[in-house]
């Protein structure tokens, strides 16, 4: 089946690649510099899949506008002072389940995380850089494995973890799995949103799937002894102990974690 598929990309470093190789399967492609236009050519058309690429500096707030009102799948516009922010973003919110197969949904998402992944860090690398990495996807357990993979790849690059000595990839694969198997119920009508910022101190993830949650006073206490082998709530007891802080929202279904950067020997 053919896809709509909306790519923004300030310097043309994903967007020509993509273009030809979606292209080439049959989708149609549509390309713009900026967020303004992006807004436009949204407007009223339902686009399968959207991916933004935007340095900070094309993304920074008109005076007047915070992004309400705007299409969905847009990323909303930073504020000045966050102008130093790479900001990388995609939304699969709108897919069409008509004709849903999932190994056509995980050939997009891999396919782009692939260029992304070969284009991201050509030239100096920017002093103190800082990125905000979101996907909106269905819950698909194998996105999840290309997803995880991506981001893994960007806190060590960053600086973040040392993979050889970190269980971050534990507590996120948790984290997902949770959202799909046990939040969404496998549901592929329903998203997994991630939402992701890098800085040179931290990395923080958000997860937040469209179950109907869980009572968090509930989760044994992963500090207790007593609850070391219990099986319920094992792998919530592994995220408490790998990341430096974590919360959930009060319906439960948003599981908020941060990992600080991790001190050399």
């Amino acid at each position: 089946m053919a896809r709509k598929i909306l790519i923004i990309d300030d310097y043309d470093d994903l967007a020509s690649a993509l273009r030809d190789e979606f292209t080439q399967l049959g989708h149609e492609v549509v390309v713009t510099q900026t967020r303004t236009e992006a807004v436009k050519l949204a407007e009223g058309r339902d686009f399968d899949m959207v991916i933004t690429d935007l340095d900070g500096r094309h993304h920074v707030a008109e005076p007047g506008n915070n992004g309400e009102g705007d299409p969905e799948c847009l990323p909303k516009p930073l504020k000045k002072s966050r102008s130093n922010v790479k900001a990388f973003k995609i939304c699969l919110k709108h897919f069409r389940r008509d004709d849903f197969k999932e190994e056509e949904l995980i050939g997009l998402v891999k396919t782009t995380l692939n260029y992304k992944s070969k284009h991201i860090d050509r030239g100096p690398e920017m002093k103190n850089r800082r990125e905000k990495i979101d996907f909106e996807v269905p819950s698909v357990i194998a996105l999840m494995d290309d997803i995880l993979e991506y981001l893994m790849k960007r806190v060590e690059k960053l600086g973040i973890i040392k993979p050889e000595r970190s269980n971050l990839f534990v507590a996120l694969d948790e984290a997902f799995v949770n959202a799909v198997k046990h939040g969404n119920k496998f549901d592929t009508s329903k998203l997994v949103r991630i939402s992701v910022e890098i800085s040179p101190k931290k990395a923080s993830f958000t997860i937040e799937d469209e179950g109907e949650g869980f009572n968090v006073a509930e989760i044994p206490d992963p500090r207790d002894p007593e609850n070391l082998f219990k099986t319920s709530g094992r792998g919530v007891m592994f995220i408490y102990n790998i990341m430096d802080e974590v919360k959930y929202n009060e319906r439960g279904n948003r599981l908020t974690m941060v990992k600080k950067t991790e001190k050399g020997d």
